[in-house]
């Protein structure tokens, strides 16, 4: 499944939370109003209660679509990226390198334009893994344009609620060999279309701090 870049020009109202200037944090209901971009049918998108929490759902449901936002982060102030994430299980026996097998039962995606172009973006690809081991990182196999990061892999941490802290700027010079300054937007998504495959995802504590702390998922004091 390719990613296309998120498109420009979408007018976004009540995006997110009113904090501190060094501080950006969606909720679960804010994230179901992002626009939804459909690659392959529709992505199940919907607030639901767990572990006491708010929290959206996104299941699969062999199709894939994508809740975006755009929106300008700069990461000199904001550098980290963070949030919560769960799963109802892996896709099995997927090559996920390969087109045929570019799907993940969950993953979080920033996008940065690199020209005026649609087409002159790069995006970093948080992924909930398969097959390919935690920590592995790889080219898109529709698009160089975006690189995917294996944060969590396999079934070992299935059902549990994970908390996810990256440096945007870092990852972007890893994986690009360019330090970013800012981003243009970010996604979320669970998807199965490419292996007709179903998987249930759960986001909650995304958004964007100066500071490295990890979130407090639900059930947990201490992320």
């Amino acid at each position: 499944m390719t990613l296309p870049p998120i498109p420009i020009g979408v007018l976004l109202v009540a995006t997110c939370l009113p904090l501190a200037a060094e501080e950006l944090r969606f909720s679960a209901e804010t994230m179901a109003g992002w626009p939804t971009r459909s690659f392959d049918g529709e992505t199940a998108y919907q607030v639901v209660e767990r572990d006491g929490t708010q929290v959206l759902q996104a299941r699969a449901g062999e199709q894939a679509s994508a809740k975006y936002l755009e929106r300008e982060v700069d990461l000199n102030r904001t550098p980290y990226l963070h949030w919560c994430w769960q799963v109802s299980g892996i896709h099995q026996g997927l090559d996920e390198t390969t087109k045929a097998g570019d799907d993940y039962p969950a993953r979080v995606y920033v996008v940065r334009k690199t020209g005026l172009l649609p087409w002159q973006v790069q995006s970093v690809n948080y992924v909930w893994a398969s097959s390919q081991p935690a920590g592995a990182d790889w080219p898109n196999a529709f698009t160089s344009r975006a690189h995917l990061l294996a944060l969590q892999s396999g079934e070992s941490r299935v059902g549990e609620w994970v908390a996810e802290v990256r440096d945007v700027r870092e990852d972007f010079d890893a994986l690009f060999g360019e330090r970013a300054n800012r981003i243009d937007g970010v996604a979320l998504m669970s998807d199965g279309d490419n292996a007709g495959v179903d998987a249930t995802a759960w986001f909650t504590h995304l958004g964007f701090s100066a500071s490295a702390e990890p979130p407090a998922c639900p059930g947990s004091t201490t992320g």
